[in-house]
């Protein structure tokens, strides 16, 4: 029995989704071609886009407990393997190491270049996708993917200029467990193994978003603890929110994946308050449905629900 009282979030009922993958989107400078996995709900017209951006060593198999949910419920979620995979074992001496984050982004441009050829790729989706509303989504690493999409700027390691990367196609932002300001309060490991975390300005961002943060996530880059991930709320402009999830470490017990072996706070009350949340801010920000986020930041005020709480500004 569950231990927590429920939300009542104004959820429709699931349908079924189907899953296409790989689909083979070719690009030569990147090193190797882009591989995108495509979930879609099998029914319904004018079904917005959620572009999800993995954490660093994953792959585009992940994350089923966020992207089936979302899918089911009327988005298109797109994933893609970046080249920072395990599945791709780069070399350490990799001379792409020090711009991984840039071909992240890169490769969500490429994907919102080739939506139509994704679009058909998947049976009976063509013509049922409305490529106007996009939301780029991501964690941890996928978070800052997602954040540059939407104006964060990232001091570029090699050059040293920081330039705007955004992309006017996308409408909003959903960051989870990401990371906050570089500077003096990066740990040594984190200048050494992610240079590009030195230097990051959220201040450019003006698009809505989420920012989910977990109130126990003692990541190895910041002298900072928990807090640290929070930045990307409180250092941004306004038409933020932020859900903190109350025993959360950094998979916000489980989101990248069912079993996943990274879990260290395996607790499926919180992964459901987060699919739950993020879903409700979806169709809040997709302009499909008000009803769920509105009860979600009723239910979430202060601390009136044990397992987070959600403010907004």
């Amino acid at each position: 029995m569950s231990t927590y009282r429920a939300i009542d979030l104004s959820e429709p009922e699931p349908t079924p989704i189907i899953s296409v993958k790989p689909v083979i989107l070719p690009a030569p400078e990147r090193g190797e071609d882009l591989h995108v996995r495509v979930s879609a709900p099998v029914t319904g017209t004018d079904l917005p886009i959620v572009l999800f951006a993995h954490g660093f060593g994953s792959h585009l198999d992940g994350y089923a407990p966020l992207v089936d949910h979302w899918a089911s419920h009327g988005f298109v979620v797109i994933q893609a393997t970046h080249l920072d995979s395990r599945r791709l074992h780069l070399a350490a001496d990799d001379l792409r190491k020090p711009q991984l984050w840039r071909y992240r982004v890169q490769d969500m441009k490429r994907i919102l270049d080739e939506l139509d050829t994704l679009e058909a790729s998947v049976p009976g989706l063509a013509g049922r996708v409305d490529h106007r509303r996009v939301v780029a989504a991501g964690h941890s690493f996928g978070g800052q993917t997602a954040g540059i999409l939407v104006g964060l700027r990232v001091m570029d390691p090699q050059t040293g200029v920081a330039q705007d990367m955004s992309d006017p196609r996308v409408m909003a932002s959903v960051q989870l467990a990401t990371a906050g300001r570089g500077g003096d309060e990066l740990t040594p490991f984190a200048h050494e193994n992610a240079p590009w975390l030195r230097d990051q300005d959220f201040s450019h961002i003006t698009a809505p978003g989420l920012v989910v943060a977990g109130d126990k996530d003692e990541l190895p880059l910041s002298t900072r603890g928990p807090s640290w991930t929070t930045d990307p709320y409180t250092l941004s402009g306004g038409g933020k929110s932020l859900l903190t999830v109350h025993g959360g470490q950094h998979s916000l017990g489980g989101i990248a994946g069912y079993e996943a072996a990274e879990t260290t706070d395996e607790n499926p009350e919180r992964v459901a308050l987060v699919r739950r949340v993020t879903l409700a801010y979806l169709r809040h920000i997709a302009g499909i449905d008000h009803t769920g986020w509105e009860a979600a930041r009723a239910a979430l005020t202060g601390d009136a629900h044990p397992l987070g709480r959600l403010e907004s500004k």
